[in-house]
């Protein structure tokens, strides 16, 4: 069988340019979890890496521009003050703080724009106030910051300097509760959205954690979802989410009706180029591939067709929206974020 041919719905984005180079140090991403905006332009993604011996280098924050300038790397494998062992989200506040959870060590810490550490809170554990695999995190109009507890099935809200305010979910499949949570974005007037991820859905709540709506269920057509780990919601109540297991991102109305699908169509970036114009032997190599191949797959799954064909997503793990609508989504096994926009006709 030849692979899927996936298309937008309609033109409600367009593909505009991808970020992104697979390195274990410097210039470049290795197994990025997630993205956030600073000022002027500042983009930070964070590498979670992998296990073992390429943890030691490839865990850090990336830090570069809307115009593909690399700045700088900071923070580095280890449990101590400033280090990350399993970094899940980034976000970036007012001032200009850097926010990143960890789901291994349990605890949030605070850097400065450019790295510097100031500060962090949070301890394992099950009552109110402790965490067991933090992932998602949002600020409310107040900074106030809301963290998904991943393992505790559960969202908790925190002052911005890790005081519990308060907590709302359990383990289940009704409204309001979750199963492995994992993204989350607050929307302009405060509601909470979360990723439903074992449960396959997103849910909308109140600031307070009083049940709103449920948008999806399991499967792989349209506004369903296969394991969702990030969302967005824009200022006219557009929902994005990152369709994780199905290799995908969906784009949903303010009432969660379907709008439409996307599969991805990354092309090189300016670091790739780079790479390519100094390694010639690579380059010319490259030329002569077949990136998009007709394939019979054993089981034509959205993954297989994903490991196949280098411009779908593979492994979409977040979606955030920065301050000119651009659509950002970091995608974990390909090492880069894919950037989109909206369509004239959306």
């Amino acid at each position: 069988m030849a692979t899927t041919a996936y298309k937008a719905a309609t033109d409600f984005l367009v593909y505009s340019h991808t970020f992104g180079l697979s390195t274990m140090e410097g210039r470049g991403f290795y197994y990025p979890s997630d993205t956030a905006f600073g000022k002027d332009g500042v983009i930070y993604t964070v590498n979670r890496s992998l296990e073992g011996e390429a943890a030691m280098r490839g865990v850090r924050v990336t830090v570069y521009d809307v115009d593909s300038k690399f700045s700088h790397t900071f923070c580095t494998f280890g449990d101590g003050p400033g280090h990350m062992l399993w970094p899940t989200a980034i976000l970036v506040d007012r001032q200009g703080r850097v926010y990143i959870s960890d789901e291994q060590l349990n605890r949030i810490t605070i850097f400065d724009a450019s790295g510097g550490f100031l500060s962090m809170w949070g301890k394992r554990g099950s009552v109110e106030g402790q965490l067991d695999g933090p992932s998602g995190m949002a600020f409310d109009a107040d900074e106030n910051l809301y963290v998904v507890d991943h393992l505790n099935n559960r969202v908790q809200k925190f002052t911005a300097d890790g005081r519990f305010l308060l907590a709302f979910g359990t383990e289940g499949a009704g409204d309001g509760q979750f199963n492995l949570p994992w993204g989350m974005t607050v929307d302009s007037k405060g509601d909470v959205y979360v990723a439903d991820w074992r449960n396959d859905r997103v849910q909308k709540l109140s600031a307070e954690g009083k049940f709103i709506a449920s948008y999806g269920s399991t499967g792989e057509g349209d506004g369903e979802f296969r394991r969702p780990s990030g969302v967005a919601v824009d200022g006219e109540g557009y929902i994005y989410v990152s369709d994780w297991g199905n290799e995908r991102v969906q784009v949903l109305g303010p009432d969660g009706e379907f709008i439409a699908r996307y599969r991805g169509e990354a092309t090189n970036s300016k670091w790739a180029e780079d790479f390519l114009n100094t390694n010639v032997e690579e380059a010319a190599a490259r030329a002569k591939s077949d990136l998009e191949p007709e394939m019979d797959f054993f089981e034509p799954t959205p993954h297989e067709e994903s490991s196949h064909i280098e411009k779908y997503f593979w492994a979409p793990t977040s979606v955030k929206l920065a301050d000119d609508g651009k659509l950002y989504v970091t995608e974990s096994n390909r090492h880069r974020v894919q950037v989109y926009k909206r369509g004239h006709n959306a």
